[in-house]
Order: structure tokens, then sequence, then C-alpha cells
């Protein structure tokens, strides 16, 4: 029985030892593990985000009569040159409506406007010149006054933006013209005057005409306009560049 005992204790646990240790040889020797011979791999999050895409164009820019978005266009093209600008010519009758049913992003439009649904930024404030014919004994000032017009043909255009009525002038005897331009072909035959902002007396200038600024007048405000709920990446771009924001800075 002891014989058998010593049997058993030859074959036991010393050589279990033995296999484990040429095993372990085998797994933690001179071959290295798989995974410290694979190189490391980033996480998806680690990964850059890519670059977000230039929104797909175009911008529809609608415009009064007179404005001038030249500058801001120019800018446009250097910073999206892959995304096109349309430009609109609205009137200010149509303004509102253009903006309403979605045929433009954005606009440059005259004050007042009904603000309700729209976003507004304020631009400038034209001055208000009298259109007259340059041979017209009104050239003879600078400037001019309300008193001066005592007694003068004032022509109102169908599209009128000012809406400005002057104490001791006088209606012209014929139907007055629907446009600004029409009126202002008027005023080169010498038979009346027309009030309008300083940009549409240069938009419509002729050689037979001149103006000069009207002393006192209410002037004329020009804004930028878009929907509260049409605020697109192409609009908050464009609305930076007028705002004088930079290419890298944030809203």
């Amino acid at each position: 029985m002891a014989a058998r005992g010593g049997s058993s204790s030859r074959g036991g646990s010393p050589r279990r030892g033995g296999a484990a240790g040429k095993g372990g040889s085998r797994s933690g020797g001179a071959r290295p593990s798989g995974g410290s011979a694979r190189k490391s791999t980033p996480k998806r999050n680690d990964r850059e985000a890519p670059a977000t895409p230039t929104p797909a164009g175009p911008f529809r820019l609608g415009a009064v009569p007179g404005a001038t978005p030249g500058k801001w266009i120019d800018t446009w093209k250097q910073r999206m040159p892959h995304v096109a600008l349309d430009l609109t010519s609205l009137t200010v009758a149509d303004q509102r409506s253009a903006l309403a049913r979605g045929e433009v992003d954005a606009a440059i439009v005259r004050l007042p406007l009904d603000a309700d649904g729209l976003h507004v930024i304020p631009l400038y404030d034209e001055v208000t010149v009298v259109v007259c014919d340059v041979d017209s004994p009104l050239t003879a000032a600078d400037e001019l006054t309300e008193a001066d017009l005592e007694g003068e043909v004032v022509i109102v255009p169908g599209d009128d933006v000012l809406g400005i009525r002057l104490e001791g002038t006088a209606s012209p005897r014929f139907d007055n013209p629907a446009t600004t331009g029409e009126a202002i072909e008027t005023v080169a035959t010498g038979v009346g005057v027309v009030v309008v902002p300083m940009s549409l007396a240069r938009l419509h200038h002729r050689k037979d005409v001149t103006f000069r600024p009207l002393v006192g007048a209410p002037t004329s405000s020009v804004a930028l306009a878009w929907p509260v709920d049409a605020t697109t990446p192409l609009v908050d771009a464009f609305v930076g560049i007028v705002r004088g924001r930079t290419a890298n800075s944030s809203r």
C-alpha cells in the first residue's frame, strides 16, 4: 500500500505543476500575446468629426429700389464661393408678401414694415431730397426747406415710399405717374418736382435733372428682414456679413 501511495505521489501534483510550467512558458515566454502585439485603435468618438457641409443654395435676397447691398454681396462671394446668391428686385408694396410667401430668404426693405413674424435689423437712414429740372430756380440753393417749395407742383408717384405732404404746394393737373422713374421723367420737362429718398434720385439720375436735400423732412429707413421661423444657415451667414462678423467669429 505504501508503494501505491508513492506511485500516486509521482503521478500527482508535481507532474501537473510541470505541465503547467511548460504551458506557462508557451503563453508567457518569448512569443508575445496577441493583445500586446496589436496597435491601439482609437475609439470612434476620439476621431475627428466630419466637416460641416456647406448648405445648398442658392440664397435668395430681395431688395427694394435704391437699396445698395453690393458690398455685402461681394463679401458673400468671397466667403461662400460655392453658394450662389440670387438678387431679386422687390417693390415696397410687395416686400412684406414676398417674405411671407417664401419667395425670398431675406430682404432689404424700407420701413415702416409690419414686423409680425419677422426679424428686422435697421441698416441706415436716407436723406430726403427734392428732384427738380436743372434749370429750376430751386437749384440756386444747396439745400431746401418746406417754405422754399411753396407754390411748387409736387408730383407723387404711385410707388411713393415717403408719404410726405408739404403745405403750400400744388398737385399736378394730370394723373400722377405710376412709378418714381416716370415721375422723374416728367420733372425733366419742368412741370414740377418730386420728393424721394436720395438713393432713388441717384438710381433714376438724368442729365436734365438734379436734386437738393430737403431740410427737416423725415428720413427713409432701410432694414434687413427675414422670417423668424426660417433662419437657415444661409440666412445666418448673410446676417453675419451685414453685422460685420468675421468669417471665423461665432454667432
